[in-house]
């Protein structure tokens, strides 16, 4: 009989009868004895174990989600088609053989049959496993790959919202060589009160609109001198500089102190605190009003960790600073200095390299505000200050209109009354009380305040990103008149970047007793 199922099938049916020999049980030496029973039961081994096979690469390839679907079905088939050959073999030879189990010899032709169609069902499955299996590994070289990456990015992610929140931090705080020179100073305004008392009279050259005048607001002493001694320092005529530093009551005291300690080469400083200017009251300053928002209040000074990184771009917005009235004086000069027609606005992180007198002499056309642009392509652009979704700032100003710098802003305040920029200030600044036009901070506001109104002033009298961008060319430095340590990487905090430092270092005071005293690094 040569097809092995079909004397499978005609065993099912034949007669039992012990009459046959062939049927008749047989002792254990028979069993042990016949030649078929090792060849049966490897066949059966090798059939279990490719069985085993196929359904573990059906199940494998289902875990991975492989694209090749086919692989599951073929698979799938095998198993079965190989569950099906064995459940086809004659019973199991048996020792302790009954007339329900009898025992049957398979022929040795019978058997090589039966074992050709077996090597034949291993050989398909053995052929499908070399093909698949290189696709299995390289699917699952991929998904490990895919999981390392997101494992990677999660970690990446966190570390940056850490990394951001960490360096929020050092950028507000008040090095311990900073706050000695604050308290030395106050120390010496204590003892000798009379010595820094303002005149009863102001000099007229506070108030004389021929004179170039300057305007910086801080609190921080160091840095304010090094902007006044760096201007000083670069102009051709010393004397005919006017600079109106302006602070907060606290630090007023070490503000007179620093710059009446110093002859600065014929150049009137005038130091006043912010509280001086009386108008400046809650009923007509729209963020000092805000400032009685409990949530606005929470939103800034609720320093938890969880909270700082929500929104980790816009980090630097959380700054209790930008709540400080001196971050908002920028948008009050008309009123703080009627008698001038033009003034110069510095930060106190700027340091000015040569003679800004050639500003006072640039035709504004009209314009309000003089600055340098900072838009290149896509970056710096108003759609990146603004929320854009508002129906207001859609209607009413460009996405695509270029952003320009605080920092050095030469204003023609004459223009700023005419324009009633402020009113425009106020404005908008009281709509978006909830924080919906923009994200907080003076820029965007002063976007808004002066659309239209600025005009462009070439890239040389201004260079910015010595606070965060390291590769700014020490060629275009050099020809700056103003660079500006903006971003938190500050030259007088141990995180500012050492290879612009000297930059401002430079116009340090080492020889002034306090600031020895304070361990100032040169």
């Amino acid at each position: 009989m040569a097809d092995p199922l079909r004397f499978l099938l005609l065993l099912s049916v034949l007669p039992l009868t012990m009459s046959d020999p062939l049927l008749r049980p047989r002792s254990l030496l028979a069993v042990r004895s016949d030649p078929n029973r090792p060849r049966l039961d490897l066949i059966r081994r090798q059939i279990n174990d490719h069985i085993n096979l196929a359904t573990s690469y059906a199940s494998f390839a289902r875990r991975l989600k492989l694209d090749h679907s086919k692989h599951v079905r073929l698979f799938s088939d095998l198993s079965r088609n190989l569950s099906n050959l064995i459940s086809s073999f004659p019973p199991p030879l048996q020792s302790d053989s009954s007339p329900d189990h009898p025992v049957v010899d398979i022929s040795d032709s019978d058997l090589r049959s039966l074992e050709r169609q077996v090597k034949e069902r291993i050989r398909i499955t053995r052929q499908l496993v070399s093909e698949a299996k290189e696709s299995f590994d390289n699917q699952l070289k991929i998904q490990k790959l895919k999981d390392t990456i997101f494992a990677v990015n999660e970690q990446l992610t966190k570390a940056k919202k850490s990394g951001a929140f960490s360096s929020l931090i050092a950028a507000k705080s008040i090095p311990k060589s900073l706050h000695c020179l604050a308290m030395r100073l106050m120390q010496e305004r204590i003892k000798n009160p009379s010595k820094y008392k303002d005149p009863a009279v102001p000099p007229p050259e506070f108030e004389d609109p021929r004179l170039y005048h300057y305007a910086i607001f801080s609190d921080n002493v160091l840095a304010a001198s090094v902007v006044v001694n760096s201007a000083v320092k670069n102009s051709k005529e010393p004397w005919k500089h006017v600079f109106h530093v302006v602070t907060d009551k606290m630090n007023l005291g070490a503000m007179q102190v620093m710059f009446r300690k110093k002859d600065y080469n014929g150049a009137h400083i005038e130091v006043r605190a912010v509280e001086d200017y009386t108008f400046l009251n809650s009923s007509y300053v729209p963020v000092l009003r805000q400032l009685e928002s409990a949530k606005l209040l929470e939103f800034y000074f609720q320093n938890k960790m969880e909270n700082a990184t929500k929104d980790t771009t816009n980090m630097k917005f959380r700054n209790p600073k930008y709540l400080s009235m001196l971050n908002h004086l920028r948008f009050y000069l008309p009123e703080m200095y009627p008698k001038l027609h033009r003034i110069l606005f510095l930060d106190d992180d700027v340091v000015v390299q040569r003679d800004l007198t050639g500003l006072w002499k640039i035709d504004m056309d009209g314009k309000v505000n003089g600055a340098v642009e900072t838009c290149f392509g896509s970056f710096h652009r108003y759609t990146q200050y603004m929320n854009f979704s508002h129906p207001l700032i859609k209607e009413r100003f460009n996405p695509n209109a270029c952003g320009w710098a605080y920092g050095m802003n030469f204003f023609d305040l004459d223009a700023w009354r005419k324009e009633k920029c402020t009113e425009q200030y106020h404005y908008w600044q009281n709509l978006n009380e909830n924080r919906t036009l923009w994200k907080l901070g003076t820029l965007p506001p002063g976007l808004i305040t002066f659309y239209s109104t600025t005009k462009p002033l070439h890239k040389s009298w201004h260079v910015l990103g010595l606070g965060y961008n390291p590769n700014i060319s020490m060629e275009e430095i050099r020809n700056a008149a103003v660079v500006h340590f903006n971003g938190n990487q500050k030259p007088w905090l141990d995180i500012g970047m050492n290879q612009f430092r000297p930059l401002w270092t430079k116009y340090v005071d080492y020889d002034m007793d306090y600031i020895r005293q304070c361990n100032f690094k040169a």
